[in-house]
């Protein structure tokens, strides 16, 4: 009964009761820190195109283009307990019935996105060592930083293409740009961007552009074949 393995086991089972408790606390010391996120997005400039969006593409295709202006304060959801926060931008549009299973469908594209470190995971960004060194030296000394959630973006290029599986995207309508978070803590559970107040945490204020229409494909002509919107 009191040999050494039951000593050793008592005692890892003592160790991790401690450390689910402890990790249930800072887990729920989360609710107690109020959210207000809040964010503003239209688009500067729309374009389609027909080629190949991206270099493994066997066949031509229309493609949307779609640059954005953002301005968002996500300073809020840095609490001592953030890890990282994951930020991106989707297009969405609502898909056409073909029946009364397709109604309700959207369709939904990430455009953008980009990863925001808390001081304490600097070392887990994945930029250059020039670009590394200069974020600790703008965070040195500090356990937060929640002015690295403001975000100020002017007619930004987006990471990414849209495509359809149809290979037709030119003139869609009712598109819309949406902001879109993810709070990744150091323990706890993940969260997204809210579509409901709950607690302390308030849902994201706007981050929803108007609508707007994709512009048609232009005919070929003098070697051309896209079409554009300024807006």
């Amino acid at each position: 009964m009191y040999n050494s393995l039951t000593r050793i086991q008592n005692v890892f089972g003592f160790f991790t009761t401690v450390a689910f408790v402890v990790a249930a606390l800072i887990a729920a010391s989360d609710f107690t820190a109020p959210r207000t996120p809040s964010a503003s997005i239209k688009p500067t400039n729309v374009q389609v195109v027909k080629g190949r969006p991206h270099y493994y593409s066997t066949k031509k295709e229309e493609y949307a283009i779609i640059k954005f202006s953002l301005d968002a304060d996500l300073s809020s959801l840095f609490t001592w307990n953030t890890k990282q926060l994951f930020v991106y931008v989707t297009a969405e549009w609502p898909a056409p019935p073909a029946g009364a299973d397709n109604m309700n469908q959207t369709n939904k594209a990430v455009i953008w996105d980009t990863i925001i470190t808390s001081p304490s995971a600097d070392h887990l960004a994945n930029i250059g060592p020039i670009a590394l060194k200069k974020l600790r030296k703008s965070a040195a000394g500090k356990s937060i930083d929640p002015s690295r959630g403001k975000l100020s973006l002017k007619n930004q290029k987006p990471k990414y293409q849209i495509t359809h599986p149809t290979g037709k995207i030119a003139e869609t309508d009712d598109v819309t740009l949406h902001v879109n978070y993810n709070v990744q803590p150091w323990v706890g559970i993940l969260t997204w961007n809210q579509n409901f107040d709950f607690g302390r945490w308030k849902k994201l204020s706007d981050g929803v552009s108007n609508g707007f229409e994709l512009p048609a494909l232009k005919k070929k002509k003098d070697g051309e074949k896209k079409s554009e919107v300024k807006l």
